[in-house]
Order: structure tokens, then C-alpha cells, then sequence
């Protein structure tokens, strides 16, 4: 399954955030509760977590069944901690993803290029990682 995480922008700057409430985007309890409750379920967070970035990347690294793409932020955005993790702890947990046509997979993939990563880590963030959560 996959579950929003983190801002949208999706009715932002619209009165009431056109309705959309944030706190169902929150990785802890909403995501944790879930991968606890039912954990040979496969969840991908969608998004980086936007404020809650550190609470994605735990529930991530705490939960074997979850997953976090990459959509809907431009790399040049990513903040050092998730650069940090995708290198390190959560290179095999981690998914492209552009959120088209927000953001345009051509623009994302040229972003993606200027962060400072090994060959090995960008196969499997952009290709492998995928291939083993969806058994292809």
C-alpha cells in the first residue's frame, strides 16, 4: 500500500487548506501504527515527510515492511539527513519517484544526478529497490 507523508500541496494556501488535514500525513502514529498492526503488509510513504522527515526515516529503519519514495520533492530540496540515510541505513528501503505531473520525471531524474552518491546507491534507489518490494 501506499500511504501520503508529510505537506501536501494539494489545497495549500487555499482557505482551510482546502479541507485536507495534515496530521493523517504524520509517519508516527499513523504509518507505524499500521506497519506494527499488519507487518507482512508492504507500505511505501510517499513523499519525503515534510516536517516530519525524522520520524519518516524511523519508521522506516524500525519497520522491515516500510518503504519511502522519493516523490514530489526535487532532489535539490532533499534535506541532509535523508541524503544521509539514503547513503547509509535506508539504501535498500528507499524508491524513486517523481509525481508526475507535478513534478516532471525529467526534471527529477536531472536533480537526482547532483547529489553526491555511489553508482550502487543510485541503481537501487532508481531501479532495484522497486524490483524487489514488487517481486519483478
Amino acid at each position: 500500500m501506499l500511504f501520503h507523508s508529510g505537506q501536501t500541496g494539494v489545497g495549500a494556501r487555499e482557505p482551510g487548506g482546502g479541507g485536507f488535514k495534515l496530521k493523517y500525513c504524520q509517519p508516527i502514529p499513523c504509518i507505524d501504527d499500521i506497519a506494527a498492526d499488519f507487518p507482512t503488509l508492504t507500505i511505501i510513504m510517499a513523499h519525503p515527510a515534510v516536517p516530519w522527515q525524522e520520524e519518516q526515516l524511523s519508521v522506516a529503519l524500525h519497520k522491515q515492511n516500510v518503504y519511502i519514495d522519493l516523490s514530489g520533492w526535487s532532489p535539490k530540496y532533499f534535506r541532509p539527513i535523508l541524503q544521509q540515510y539514503m547513503k547509509s541505513l535506508l539504501q535498500d528501503k528507499v524508491l524513486f519517484g517523481s509525481d508526475y505531473p507535478v513534478l516532471m520525471p525529467e526534471r527529477w531524474l536531472k536533480d537526482f544526478e547532483t547529489l553526491e552518491l555511489k553508482d550502487e546507491v543510485r541503481q537501487k534507489i532508481l531501479l532495484d529497490n522497486a524490483r524487489k518490494i514488487l517481486n519483478l
